[in-house]
This record gives structure tokens, sequence and C-alpha cells, in this order.
């Protein structure tokens, strides 16, 4: 037991001075294209630090949105840049002024390592007060009962937030999309293979969302995985997709958040005030449209511009 707790202890030592080298070696690293690749490393290894801290949840969001889909997105993100100039002068310039955000890099720093050593040894938190009400909330997962019951709007926040960044993206013009060149035999194998095991998972992850481990945003970031797969392939929805339904599946998970809260405010008096009886069916639709609106926004995301501004559509 003893040798256990010892290596569980060097095995956690060793992962937190991995994620602090990766963090560092991200930031500082000149070359995009290898930060990117540092950044999602650095994902993964949190995702493992999630599951050590006994936190499954998380460590399916990070896996699949922090490491997978951003690393993605970066991806593009670089594709689309334009050449920078390399030239003496500008090395110069960045150099001379990166102290800067260093300096902020470790004040923030500072000032969370202070706020993590001065909590108290022992701190009793919400979770007496979520197990007592948990039978109340139509699921036997506290983290869905949280997310999705108690602290509902919480989740309907950060789904608008995601709306929103892609409505951002969407203001800075269409971007054309050009018949590209067939993929490979490898890409095109695991695209056909993979992309209805994701679709399966992410089923399987909004079922099972309820009494355990997932729920829409693990499941939704699973399906938007399938979606950057396929378009990775060189694949691109019909142009009829691209204008009414693509809008209707991105706002039905906001839309039916908001109706539903509004509905239930004027029944129960609160919103999105569950009725105990109907709390579990209501919460499982609620997941269902979310899962469906994070999977297209996150695809749409790496997609690019307005597709509805793009040119020579397949």
């Amino acid at each position: 037991m003893e040798a256990l707790t010892l290596l569980a202890w060097v095995f956690d030592a060793l992962l937190g001075l991995g994620l602090l080298w990766l963090a560092w070696q991200a930031l500082s690293c000149p070359d995009l294209f290898r930060a990117i690749v540092l950044f999602i490393a650095f994902g993964l290894l949190m995702a493992l630090a999630w599951v050590r801290l006994e936190a499954p949840d998380v460590a399916l969001a990070e896996a699949a949105i922090g490491a997978g889909l951003t690393g993605a997105l970066l991806m593009a993100a670089l594709a689309k840049l334009r050449s920078i100039s390399t030239s003496e002068e500008m090395k110069a310039v960045n150099f001379q002024h990166c102290w800067l955000p260093s300096v902020a890099l470790l004040l923030v720093a500072a000032g969370l390592g202070y706020v993590v050593l001065s909590l108290p040894p022992y701190a009793a938190g919400l979770s007496a007060e979520v197990t007592a009400n948990l039978d109340a909330s139509g699921v036997s997962n506290p983290v869905t009962a949280v997310l999705l019951n108690f602290r509902g709007y919480d989740t309907l926040l950060e789904m608008v937030v995601l709306l929103l960044a892609l409505l951002g993206v969407w203001s800075l013009g269409g971007t054309a999309v050009r018949r590209e060149a067939a993929p490979g035999s490898v890409l095109d194998t695991l695209a056909r293979v993979l992309a209805p095991l994701l679709i399966l998972v992410a089923s399987y992850l909004l079922w099972v969302g309820a009494h355990a481990p997932g729920g829409a945003f693990q499941a939704g970031a699973v399906l938007g995985a399938a979606g950057v797969l396929l378009l990775l392939t060189g694949w691109r929805p019909c142009t009829d997709l691209m204008a009414l339904p693509l809008r209707l599946m991105l706002v039905t998970g906001p839309g039916l958040f908001v109706a539903m809260a509004a509905l239930l405010y004027m029944i129960e008096g609160q919103l999105l005030a569950f009725p105990p009886a109907q709390a579990g069916i209501l919460i499982l639709i609620l997941e269902t449209a979310a899962t469906v609106s994070i999977g297209v926004t996150l695809a749409t995301l790496f997609l690019g511009g307005n597709p509805q501004n793009s040119k020579d559509q397949k």
C-alpha cells in the first residue's frame, strides 16, 4: 500500500512538472505549428490530471474540446494566416516586448498560487446540498444535476457564449470554399470508420449523462469532432443546408433553453425550476438539443467564415 502511495505521488509530481513544462514551451515557442502541437499535448496531459482529481466529466470535456477540437481550430487558423515577415528587425521588436506579457502571466500565476495556498484545509462546499436534493433533480449524476437543473442558467450562458464566438467569426466575412483534391486513402478510411463511431459515442455520452460521466457538452464535442473529421476529407454540406437549416440547428439548444425557462417561470414561478416528476425527461430533451447545437457550432467554427457567403460550394 505504501509503495502504491509513493508511486502515485511520483506520478502526480511528474504529471504536474510535465504540465508546467508544456505550458511554458507552448507560450514561448516562436514556431506556431510547434506551439499548437505542444498545446494539444498539454490538453491531453490536463485531461489525465482531471482523471487523477476524480473529475471524469471535466476530463472528457478537456480531451474532446481542450485538446482535440481546439487544436483542430488552431491548425485551421494557422493554415489561413498570411505569411509574416521574419526580418531581424521584426524579431527584435517581438523579443523586445515579450517581457510585458511574461510579467503579467507571472503575476496571474502568483495570484492563483496565493489563492490556492490560502484555502482552508477543509471546505464543505455544496456537495451535501446537492446530494440531499439529488432525488428531485431527475437524474442521479450530481454533475448533470448541477449543470442542467440546479444551475441550468450557467449552462445556458455557456451555450450563448459559444454561439457569440461563432457570430464573431462570421462577422469577419465569408470564406471561399474551394473544391479540394480527394483525400488520401488513409484519411478517407479513417473518416468512414471513425465518423459513424464518433456519432455513436456522442449518443452514448448523451444518454449516460443522467447517471454517469457524460452529458451535452461531452457529447456535443464528440459530435463536433465527427463533423471536423468529415470536413478534413473535403466534404462540404450542400448549399440548401448552409442557410436556414444550419441556423436552426445552431439556435436549437439556446432557444429551447430560453423557451423552457420562460414556460417554467410562468408555471413554477422560477427559471428552470423543473417539476420533480418531469425533471428527467425535460433534462434529456434539453441535453439532446444542446448536443446538436454544440456539435454543429464547433464544426462550423472549424469551417471558418459565414458559409452562406462562401463561394464554389460542393
